[in-house]
This record gives C-alpha cells, structure tokens and sequence, in this order.
C-alpha cells in the first residue's frame, strides 16, 4: 500500500487536529473520531461538473490541504494511505451498500471498506477491527470485527458474518445499520482488494444520470451524538439536536451552512464552479418542490 510523504502524513494530521502516535488502539480510535468529525462526507464537487478519481495519494492530498472530503473512494482511501504510513497494518475490501432487499453481489464495488489488525484488547484478542470513515452516518469509532452488536451514539449497528447464497457470493461479513439510518446495511468481502477494483464504479456513481450521488448534492457530517446531512437544499440532523429539516433556499444562508456546520467554505474553488454547484442545486430543489 502506497504510503504518503512526511510532509503530507503531517498535514492531514494537522486537519484532524492529532499528532503521530504508535499504533494502538487508541490511537486508532481518536484518528477516526476526529475524521468523522472533521472531514466531510460530501459529493458537492460532482455537482461542480468536477471529476475524482480514485488515487488515494490524490485523495489524502485534497484531504490535507483543502477543506474537502468526499465519498468512500476518497476517505477510506485517504485514511488507509494514512493509517499505513503511521505503521497500522490496514488492508482494504470490495464491499456493497444496499437496500432493504439485502445484499446482493450486484452492489459489491459500491463500497470501499478498512480493516486493521495486530491490535489485540482484553474483549478483542484477535486484534481485527473494522474500520469505516466513508458511510456517512454510520459508525463513529472502530468496531471489532466479530459478530455482535453495538451501540454508538444514537445508531445500534449489528456486524455479522455472511452465509453464501446459493445464488452467488455476496461476502463475508454485513453491517446492519440502525432503522433510522440513511441506508439499510453494507456487506463486504474479506480478502484484500486493490483501489482499482473501484475505478469503474466510481466513473458510473459520479458522472451517471441515474446515480443516486449525481441526482442529489450531499454533505454528512459524523459526531458522538448524531449526523448532520445536507441533502440537496434540506438540512436535518439525525440523533441529538433539532430534528425537524429546515430548507435553506437562500444562497448565502446555504453556503453558510455548508461552512459552519461541514466546514465546506470552497476557498480553492473557482467562483464558476461554486456558481455552477449553486444553480445546480437550486434547480433540483425547485424541480422537487414542484413535485410535492
């Protein structure tokens, strides 16, 4: 796995607000605590009409010197490229998102998954975590990889292992993700996989008209207590705080949002393509509107 430079290992630190520790399960905890918190899941440069792909050098660069963050491809693929060069051995997974028709190889490559290992605990003596920056709302800090089920903040996750279908492979293991999440579960394959594995399908999720990530400009943001989610130009939290969406339809109001609350400020973005993210979604919310 291709580490990053010195100067950049410390920059993305610096995002998070962490210094170099040894590996540890502590350690390892507060670095994704702090991603969570601090780097945005987001798709608002797809609707910038800006493309990403799927380097994880690339990614940890935009990480570390921008305020921008991105889907799984990106942060997951960012925070392995970091977790190896401070000495973790990370290893990444083909997974799949899916809905409440269950898992089903088709989704497999939607998803990019972490796990570490070597990191032994007395309720953990295998010392084999899952670990996962890019869901979104989901988890919070690592979970051991080991069926159960577990609390954090206002989500119950269950991690099972996968029984193989007579239909074909659908994977290893499957994370049940709590009723009031914004998806219904994710499974995953347990050998290692290669970030070209995705490079397809990240092409089809950010430039295809009927992808889910193309239809919708989305900004979540993970902490102890809950998620904040701008979805086009509705705003809501899920978990502690106000929940009921409030519709931002000015733009100043929504760019300030997007500031204050995902930390997004676009600082390095032309003003035509922050034009352009405005228009866009302006005129999906309308269209919606018009709709309901």
């Amino acid at each position: 796995m291709v580490g990053l430079t010195s100067d950049m290992c410390a920059a993305y630190l610096r995002r998070l607000g962490l210094y170099a520790e040894p590996p540890s399960v502590e350690a390892l905890g507060a670095l994704m605590r702090r991603h969570v918190q601090r780097v945005p899941y987001e798709t608002m440069w797809i609707h910038m009409g800006d493309l990403w792909n799927v380097d994880p050098v690339e990614s940890a660069r935009r990480i570390a010197m921008s305020d921008r963050g991105g889907y799984c491809f990106h942060l997951n693929g960012a925070f392995s490229s970091l977790l190896a060069t401070l000495g973790y051995s990370v290893q990444r997974h083909v997974g799949g998102v899916h809905g409440p028709e269950g898992p089903d190889p088709l989704t497999l490559t939607n998803h990019l998954v972490l796990t570490v290992h070597g990191l032994p605990t007395d309720t953990n003596s295998v010392g084999d975590w899952y670990i996962d920056v890019g869901l979104g709302d989901a988890l919070y800090e690592p979970l051991p990889l080991s069926e159960g089920q577990f609390t954090q903040g206002p989500f119950v996750l269950t991690l099972n292992q996968q029984r193989h279908s007579e239909g074909g492979r659908v994977g290893d293991w499957h994370l049940q993700h709590d009723p009031n999440g914004v998806f219904v579960g994710m499974n995953w394959c347990a050998e290692p996989a290669e970030m070209r594995d995705f490079e397809q399908r990240n092409l089809v999720l950010s430039t295809s008209p009927e992808s889910n990530f193309a239809k919708v400009a989305l900004a979540m943001r993970r902490d102890a207590t809950g998620v904040d989610m701008m979805r086009g130009l509705m705003l809501v939290r899920l978990g502690e705080g106000i929940p009921e969406p409030t519709f931002l339809t000015e733009r100043a109001n929504w760019f300030a949002a997007l500031a204050d609350i995902f930390g997004l400020t676009f600082a390095n973005v032309s003003a035509e393509m922050v034009d352009a993210l405005w228009l866009r979604a302006l005129t999906t919310h309308e269209a919606w509107a018009a709709r309901h």
